[in-house]
């Protein structure tokens, strides 16, 4: 084992987009995800990055961040099947780092989560046999896409959506964001340069980022998009603020990015979304025609430090 370098990218994204295929049929990570999580200002890859090779092949990977300065820190763990004693070495030490990390920012505890594939290459008897459970579900929801079928929708009376091509729109899309979504599972609250460094702002397609204004409330919605995913076009964020639902924002600002990248060519469109979602977002996207393409789970580890 040793700790990742920008230079493994590539090796990395190979590595993913085998566990993509057992997993889901289909290669579906992109080098450009990688590299960013990679040269995040916050990743720390000396202490908080795992590579496993089995001889000179790498059948793991493991990385742990902590966005949230106290308790909550993050892990993603990937391992091959038939690797199970190196797959729980690597648990072990992402595990240990978690309570230092935690410990380190005055917490007495260390929550750790996990996502996992419904049907992982992990062994899921024997995370359970480490203490971890499940404790959210996410569904990737999917639709296809044309040109015919998904022409750009009129807004709604009032409405006026914006791309965020100035900075200013920028950090407004970022206000609202964090604003709308405060009351989600597994927000942490981000600064603006922070939010940028996440979404790996310096490459981000800003016109393919929206600011929605409502006349007589002002900029109430964002919809955030991006199209670098060989499989389908991706909607990473709709976020709308309280005092804007209930007025068909949501299903327009879908319908939107529906149609800009049904203009583009693209043939398919994602999201995911929290199953236990309370503003009703599962409900709106299946009345739109997206149905399910596969599930990841939360688990979560709680460890004293």
């Amino acid at each position: 084992m040793r700790p990742a370098t920008l230079d493994d990218a590539a090796a990395i994204c190979a590595l993913l987009n085998e566990v993509d295929l057992l997993e889901i049929g289909r290669a579906d990570t992109e080098i450009a995800e990688v590299r960013a999580d990679l040269k995040h200002p916050e990743a720390d890859l000396e202490r908080n990055s795992w590579l496993l090779f089995d001889g000179d092949r790498l059948v793991g990977y493991g990385l742990l961040w902590d966005e949230s300065g106290g308790e909550r820190i993050d892990v993603d763990h990937y391992v091959l099947p038939g690797q199970l004693p190196g797959a729980l070495h690597l648990f072990e030490l992402m595990e240990d780092r978690a309570a230092r990390r935690a410990a380190a920012n005055g917490a007495t505890r260390a929550v750790v989560h996990l996502h996992l594939n419904t049907t992982p290459t992990t062994d899921l008897d024997a995370l359970r046999g480490r203490g971890w459970r499940t404790v959210r579900r996410y569904n990737v929801l999917a639709r296809d896409l044309s040109a015919t079928a998904d022409p750009p929708p009129q807004p709604p009376p009032g409405v006026t959506l914006r791309p965020c091509v100035a900075e200013q729109d920028r950090r407004i899309a970022h206000a609202l964001l964090q604003e709308a979504m405060t009351e989600h599972f597994d927000f942490q609250p981000r600064t603006y340069a922070q939010w940028l460094d996440d979404i790996d702002g310096a490459r981000a397609d800003w016109s393919a980022i929206w600011v929605a204004e409502v006349e007589g409330i002002g900029d109430s919605a964002v919809l955030r998009t991006h199209d670098d995913r060989a499989s389908m076009a991706w909607i990473s964020n709709i976020a709308v603020l309280d005092k804007a639902r209930r007025q068909g924002l949501g299903g327009h600002l879908l319908r939107h990015a529906f149609g800009h990248y049904a203009a583009r060519g693209r043939d398919r469109i994602g999201l995911g979304v929290d199953t236990d979602n309370s503003s009703g977002a599962l409900g709106l996207y299946e009345r739109h025609g997206m149905s399910l393409d596969h599930a990841v789970d939360t688990w979560e580890l709680i460890r004293q430090v």
